[in-house]
């Protein structure tokens, strides 16, 4: 991957301008996903459930961009803003192994974003949110929850997770941390291959009975996020709807397969 220029200017960043981000850490959170700690200087700011189109540039000129929601607040560093993506490796793909395997600290990406103003959660919002994620779907409701808690916020929570088995939960020791600390939260799982030791029932699909038990009444008209591969979003999406959730309250993203 090769650095390309980045026009200077004073003028204020926005969403479609490129610019030059540079990896300063990385953390492994599965065996197939890590999140990668990105210093923007020029970064504007965004709201949790928004996302970033991450491009590489080869030497021969080729490019390869892909999208990432965004995994938490922006933090300040040493150098300028910085911000978290989780890469989920995709096999064959382009890009997520490229990211996971050998961009190393220090080593330049060319930035994109904040992007997408309708999957998104303000912190002001009064409203009970209820989160209900399948895989890495999980990451931009995570950044809801962190931001929640960097907010101070006191409106409830409640995460229902469906991951496949417990070496596949993302974010897995903080999400139990949160759950006992963070005021309001409440964290739910779901595992659809193998479940852990001393876990009540059999593997399953996500249900009617799970999204019932784990989300809120439709009479508190809460704010729904549902994030996942293309056929859970659309299960809990109708199964939410059929509980008599208004659809205008159920927000929804898919995460496609390309990598």
């Amino acid at each position: 991957m090769t650095e390309r220029a980045v026009a200077a200017g004073t003028e204020r960043p926005t969403p479609n301008r490129w610019q030059v981000g540079r990896l300063v850490e990385r953390r492994v959170e599965t065996q197939t996903a890590q999140t990668l700690v990105l210093e923007v200087p020029d970064w504007p700011g965004h709201l949790p459930g928004q996302h970033v189109d991450l491009r590489l540039t080869a030497p021969d000129g080729y490019q390869a961009a892909r999208s990432y929601s965004i995994a938490g607040p922006v933090a300040d560093g040493p150098g300028g803003p910085r911000i978290e993506v989780t890469v989920q490796r995709v096999h064959d793909g382009e890009v997520s192994p490229y990211l996971i395997d050998v961009f190393g600290v220090g080593d330049p990406v060319e930035v994109r974003g904040p992007l997408g103003g309708w999957f998104i959660w303000r912190p002001e919002e009064t409203a009970p949110v209820q989160l209900l994620g399948g895989g890495s779907g999980v990451v931009p409701l995570m950044a809801m929850i962190r931001a929640r808690r960097a907010a101070g916020s006191k409106v409830p929570f409640r995460l229902l997770y469906s991951v496949r088995t417990p070496a596949d939960l993302i974010y897995g020791d903080e999400l139990r941390r949160r759950a006992r600390d963070d005021f309001g939260l409440d964290v739910a799982y779901v595992y659809t291959r193998e479940a852990p030791e001393g876990w009540r029932g059999e593997p399953h699909r996500i249900g009617l009975a799970d999204v019932n038990t784990h989300g809120w009444p439709p009479d508190l008209e809460p704010l729904t996020y549902v994030c996942g591969p293309t056929g859970f979003v659309e299960t809990v999406a109708d199964l939410l709807v059929g509980l008599g959730h208004p659809s205008r309250r159920v927000k929804t993203e898919r995460f496609g397969p390309t990598g």
